[in-house]
């Protein structure tokens, strides 16, 4: 399975720095305001995991792909993300502001068992529509963390969990935002487009240690949270191709690059393929290509 965005990656990515208290086992909790948009830069959040929850409060119009599922927030929303499921958040307006908070499964060791929710299960309402009094009040209780979370206050990491589980009851209490009926045909082109990206994500491979995360159809149907029938469905009708031809012609490309372009020889290639024993990838290769990886790499220099 492709591997969770950690918290370190997080801070790293945005902020180029790593907190002190990552460095150990300790819960971790941080509040952000929404960042303007740059401009020249997409105005989407990557689909993929994230190793630690997430609570949103989003003010303008979007449109939220988590798992299977498409919701479009009209104006505001309150969003619970969890370490379960991908998501990806495109922005339909000029500029989204709001705030979130982040927070690891060990912020609440003894305080709470978080994931029970509903909020935070995958099969859950993530996204909950609001409206300006609603708003309002998350608003007020975004104000109390970035408060408390400024003090000195000995006890405010107990008063953040507190404020917290408001939020969680806040949002199990509201109705949730319109799920967008996407007939089968676009369900299938957005299934099959992530499939695809997720697949391009891994390559190019440029470092002998490198190993590819995502190699069958049921690693890719775990990171979209589906059954591996509904993606091998929608892959076959929107290429034509089924998931694992896509899947070996990506890999047999990689793979020829490799042997081409590079000095590693054919067991480090594997290895960053994917493939546990080298005897696998040989037969992978000549199976596709009627060439052994050494004969097709002789055949490059004649």
């Amino acid at each position: 399975m492709d591997k969770p965005e950690t918290l370190q990656e997080f801070y790293k990515r945005k902020f180029n720095w790593i907190p002190e208290n990552l460095k150990n086992d300790l819960g971790h909790f941080n509040i952000f305001h929404l960042e303007p948009q740059v401009e020249g830069k997409g105005k989407s959040i990557p689909y993929r995991r994230r190793d630690f929850y997430k609570i949103m409060l989003a003010k303008g119009a979007s449109t939220v792909h988590y798992a299977d599922r498409v919701y479009e927030v009209k104006k505001q929303a309150l969003a619970f993300s969890n370490p379960l499921v991908p998501y990806k958040w495109d922005q339909a307006c000029e500029e989204l502001k709001g705030l979130y908070c982040i927070f690891n499964p060990s912020f609440f060791i003894n305080f709470g068992q978080i994931q029970q929710y509903e909020v935070f299960q995958p099969n859950g309402t993530h996204i909950f529509e609001l409206n300006e009094e609603e708003a309002q009040e998350i608003q007020q209780l975004y104000d109390k963390m970035e408060q408390e979370f400024a003090s000195e206050y000995k006890y405010k990491y107990d008063m953040l969990r507190t404020l917290i589980f408001e939020l969680i009851h806040f949002g199990m209490k509201l109705q949730p935002a319109s799920l967008q009926q996407v007939h089968r045909g676009n369900a299938s082109l957005r299934i099959a487009s992530i499939f695809l990206e997720l697949l391009e994500r891994q390559f190019p491979i440029d470092e002998s240690h490198t190993t590819i995360q995502l190699r069958t159809p049921g690693d890719f149907a775990d990171q979209l949270n589906i059954h591996v029938n509904h993606l091998n469905r929608a892959v076959k009708e929107m290429t034509g191709k089924t998931t694992s031809q896509l899947l070996s012609e990506r890999l047999l490309q990689e793979s020829q690059i490799l042997l081409r372009q590079s000095n590693w020889n054919v067991s480090e290639i594997a290895y960053s393929l994917g493939f546990t024993e080298v005897t696998h990838f040989n037969n992978f290769f000549k199976k596709h290509s009627d060439l052994t990886p050494t004969q097709f790499r002789k055949g490059k220099s004649n």
